[in-house]
């Protein structure tokens, strides 16, 4: 058998050896290519004693990187039960340093994986990604525990997480993500990187939390902002009628003839102060 550069087989063996083929119905493209996911470990350092959470890991490509590139601890949720063996084969590799969770990331709370700080590290489900990061963004208290998010998205939801103000891709998930987070794609990934190769390409996110975030309510906020990019190429006046309108507009100072794309992020923040 030939062994990759960290002395386990090559993945495809692995999904050969275990019968992996990748399911639609889970979302699921495999990274095979171990120099692209040494890439994203090193992007997501320094990792060296850090507890680093991945979702999704499948066959454990990108969970062999963080692991070789240093990761004190990798805590793996996965829902395929398909994965098990093979990621039993990377904690047996890495004696304590692995740790696999069988279960619906959307239903479990990453802090209850962990007491301490983390990074989550993540070549996410499509199907999945964007719910999962609207979850970390609105979390009741911060900062977050988490130290910052490597994720793994359709290239498209990339620019609508880092897009900002008079940005063709600018919405409801760039304000909120904006508001709380500074984010950056690190690069773009082909979608010839995969198994199977989805339609898209893909890109890489960082999201850094922000120390303090503008004060605002987040129900208010996300009232402000579906209903702005609800109508998105109406004017506000017109747009912002169910949650008051020109009246909520002259409270702000807020030219009621802009449209939702033009105004920042602490724009979004006033209306929704003066909404609450």
């Amino acid at each position: 058998m030939t062994l990759a550069f960290d002395g386990l087989p090559p993945l495809r063996e692995v999904l050969a050896d275990h019968g992996i083929d990748p399911r639609k119905a889970l979302g699921q493209n495999f990274l095979l290519d171990l120099n692209l996911t040494g890439r994203i470990a090193r992007q997501a350092g320094p990792l060296e004693g850090q507890t680093v959470i991945e979702i999704g890991p499948g066959p454990g490509g990108l969970t062999r990187a963080l692991l070789a590139h240093g990761a004190g601890r990798v805590i793996a949720i996965e829902k395929d039960p398909r994965c098990r063996p093979a990621l039993e084969a990377i904690g047996a590799h890495y004696p304590g340093r692995f740790h696999l969770v069988e279960g619906d990331a959307l239903e479990i709370d990453p802090t209850s994986l962990t007491d301490g700080p983390f990074k989550i590290v993540a070549n996410l489900p499509y199907n999945v990604g964007t719910q999962l990061l609207l979850n970390w963004l609105t979390v009741p208290t911060w900062p977050p525990r988490w130290l910052d998010l490597t994720l793994m998205f359709q290239k498209e939801v990339a620019e609508r997480i880092v897009a900002g103000a008079d940005d063709d891709h600018y919405g409801r998930l760039g304000v909120l993500a904006g508001w709380r987070t500074q984010a950056e794609i690190l690069f773009d990934v082909s979608r010839e990187a995969f198994t199977p190769p989805p339609k898209v390409t893909s890109a890489i996110v960082q999201l850094t939390p922000r120390a303090e975030p503008l004060p605002v309510s987040m129900e208010a906020l996300e009232r402000v902002t579906a209903a702005a990019f609800g109508q998105r190429r109406k004017m506000l006046r017109q747009s912002l009628k169910p949650v008051g309108g020109e009246a909520l507009l002259s409270r702000t100072g807020i030219d009621p003839t802009r449209r939702a794309e033009t105004l920042d992020v602490s724009e979004f923040v006033r209306l929704a102060n003066a909404l609450s």
